[in-house]
């Protein structure tokens, strides 16, 4: 029991703490921009529930911490419905409240009533924050730990792999992949990862010159000790440092780190959006896809390896830091990227609202933004519901179930 109730702490704890950090710096974007344009906000929340400790600032608006640490949220002043986004008919009748309850001008502090350049911006200011969010982290990573580059040299080709079948051979330094340059190995796996069932051309250095290579990744079942039991693409190849030139470390100032983190964010969103794609054209199954009870997971595997990486007390806490700098990262981005998607429900939705009632010069139909709101909450559940599967068998749970008859 009690090994058990280890368990659940070094995996729900991590979870909880990430998400609650990334969640209250999204919300904190749209607070801050709000604020920054005179929006009135009634109740800034760090949890969800009952209230654990609040108070009210100078400006009305109220902080508080509740019991339950799943994120967060901010309410504006005449949120009246969950999409944030009245029909003119709801604009008139909250006017008419406002002017009647506290005078006329009174309005212009409302969200509602902002221009929608201000609103859209609002709106946007919380993806905006993870994103910024990564920036910072990563940033920091690279600058206190600095840039490690192992070249993509082949150490050991898989056989009867797609590798093997190309004519790949130990000691291959790759330097092209469909044409375009790599350095590091990761850059060839990440590619890899991308392309199952597409044939790759693949451009290696051998000691007696370049070879073109193709060969097609094929799924195969892998065990990580991080996202559990999953299909990735692979084509069979070990890659590593093999001679002294292989292996590159260097230290970074916080305007080259903060380079390569832009570098890094913008290659993860470029890898989650041909991921997303792919899905959607059939090439993938969204095996990598991960909800609550994988990022759980994720959470706690990182926090086992890093425990793991030293026994000592002062490299264990600095390695927990580091891998949850890192980790926190990654999903901060992961956050942003789903909010921005065009779904009513989330601030991507709100942005399409707010882009036909520019054009349109008058907001979405009431009508057709109760049909947006619980379209979109069907896709978003639906999403929940896919990711959720994926997660449970990542961790086998059905093939464990199936052997207790």
């Amino acid at each position: 029991m009690t090994g058990f109730l280890g368990q659940a702490l070094l995996y729900i704890v991590p979870f909880l703490l990430v998400l609650t950090f990334i969640v209250t710096i999204h919300e904190l974007g749209h607070f801050l921009v709000a604020r920054a344009f005179g929006v009135k906000v009634d109740r800034f929340s760090i949890g969800f529930g009952k209230t654990i400790v609040s108070r009210v600032d100078r400006r009305g608006t109220e902080w508080r911490m509740a019991w339950l640490p799943l994120g967060g949220y901010v309410k504006f002043s005449g949120d009246l419905d969950p999409s944030s986004v009245p029909d003119e008919a709801g604009l008139a009748e909250l006017r008419q409240r406002v002017i009647a309850e506290k005078g006329p001008g009174a309005e212009r502090d409302y969200f509602h009533f902002k221009p929608i350049w201000q609103r859209a911006l609002i709106v946007a200011a919380g993806p905006a924050a993870n994103f910024l969010l990564a920036l910072v982290l990563f940033t920091a990573l690279f600058t206190v730990v600095g840039e490690r580059i192992e070249a993509p040299r082949v150490v050991q080709v898989t056989a009867g792999s797609p590798a093997a079948a190309a004519g790949f051979q130990p000691r291959d330094l790759v330097t092209a992949v469909n044409g375009r340059p790599v350095v590091e190995g990761a850059d060839v796996t990440r590619l890899v990862m991308m392309s199952a069932g597409d044939p790759m051309r693949f451009t290696v250095e051998r000691a007696n010159g370049p070879v073109t290579l193709t060969a097609t990744p094929e799924r195969v079942l892998v065990d990580d000790e991080i996202a559990g039991r999953v299909r990735i693409a692979r084509i069979g190849l070990s890659m590593g440092a093999m001679v002294p030139s292989d292996y590159r470390f260097r230290r970074l100032n916080p305007l080259e780190a903060a380079g390569e983190s832009v570098k890094t964010i913008r290659e993860t969103i470029g890898t989650t959006a041909t991921y997303i794609g792919r899905i959607f054209m059939g090439k993938e199954s969204g095996d990598l896809l991960n909800g609550p009870i994988g990022i759980a997971k994720a959470a706690g595997g990182v926090t086992q390896l890093a425990v793991a990486a030293n026994p000592d007390p002062g490299w264990m806490a600095a390695n927990l830091a580091l891998t949850f700098l890192s980790f926190a990262a990654l999903v901060s981005i992961g956050i942003g990227i789903v909010n921005l998607l065009p779904i009513p429900v989330l601030d991507g939705g709100h942005l399409l609202f707010y882009g036909y009632e520019a054009v349109a010069r008058r907001p979405v139909p009431a009508r057709v933004q109760e049909v947006g709101y619980r379209v979109g909450l069907a896709l978003l559940a639906g999403l929940m519901l896919f990711a959720t599967w994926n997660d449970l068998q990542k961790l086998s749970l059905f093939k464990f179930l199936g052997g207790l008859a």
